[in-house]
């Protein structure tokens, strides 16, 4: 018979996170569920948000903010599931309400939630690959809206959880401005690139640490729809990204790499962890231009 920690988890589970509290937007599916499920799997109490709730996914994929919350209790995780409109501003201040009155401090924020992609889950790939005057006008909208200035407002109201404290970590998971997106793909996520190294700036001083992430080729659920039409000989997990922010979180050091754009791939080279498949795919840097937090 295994022993089991008081907390009812079983001996030998490393829980290098036992104790924080972390938030991670847009995690009823894809690279947030990943990354949810492994922070929850490494001890954290993890509260996480989708407009996803009960029968009702907001994207033909599927997946709820409850599923995803149910997966990481299943793990001998801590879950607080909260329905949230990311461009709600008064939502997003009623969630960190919620997590001071619970904890008093928030430990780390993954900014994941995103806008634009209900075309590709729709199975509309041409308008993705269309010219910008040919794709909907409020693709631009739905990627800043709900994508660049969701990641500016809940960095700035979980940073009022942090800053007092003089710790915590602010995670944004972004990409390459890849050549074949949409305009407004490429230029919202240069602006979260260079938002986080302006924050970092700030944060710095107070013993805040802000970062950017690059998954490589994620097998989201929605890219998995697509598969046909893409290779994905060196593709990630979703739960890839989870493990490079858990490893992160639980760096002693993690402030001296404020302001850097890291990549999933790169840090699982450094920290030693690999997919759940047991593979480490190759990092997609070489050729690539990323925002450096000094230019």
């Amino acid at each position: 018979m295994r022993a089991h920690h008081p907390d009812g988890r079983p001996d030998g589970v490393p829980r290098p996170l036992r104790g924080r509290t972390a938030l991670v937007t847009g995690a009823s599916r894809g690279v947030g569920k990943g990354i949810a499920l492994e922070l929850g799997a490494a001890g954290a109490t993890v509260y996480l948000t989708a407009r996803s709730s009960g029968n009702h996914s907001t994207v033909a994929v599927g997946g709820t903010v409850e599923q995803t919350a149910a997966e990481i209790r299943a793990l001998g995780g801590v879950a607080v599931p909260v329905v949230c409109d990311h461009r709600d501003d008064g939502a997003v201040a009623a969630l960190l309400a919620g997590i001071e009155r619970g904890h008093g401090q928030l430990d780390l924020l993954v900014n994941n939630v995103w806008g634009g992609y209900e075309g590709l889950h729709a199975g509309r790939v041409h308008e993705w690959r269309s010219p910008f005057w040919e794709q909907p006008l409020e693709l631009w909208d739905s990627m800043f809206a709900a994508g660049v200035r969701a990641h500016y407002v809940t960095s700035a109201l979980a940073s009022q959880l942090m800053v007092p404290f003089g710790s915590g970590l602010i995670v944004t998971v972004s990409f390459f401005p890849v050549d074949d997106a949409s305009v407004a793909y490429r230029v919202a996520k240069v602006a979260d690139d260079r938002m986080v190294a302006d924050m970092a700036d700030q944060l710095r001083p107070h013993g805040v640490a802000a970062v950017t992430l690059y998954p490589g080729l994620v097998r989201t659920e929605g890219i998995l729809r697509v598969a046909r039409l893409v290779d994905l000989g060196n593709s990630e997990s979703p739960r890839f990204a989870g493990r490079a922010v858990a490893a992160l979180a639980a760096d002693p050091h993690v402030l001296a790499r404020s302001g850097e754009v890291l990549l999933a791939a790169e840090l699982a080279d450094e920290y030693g962890f690999s997919d759940v498949d047991g593979r480490r795919p190759r990092s997609l840097r070489r050729g690539r231009a990323v925002v450096a937090a000094s230019s």
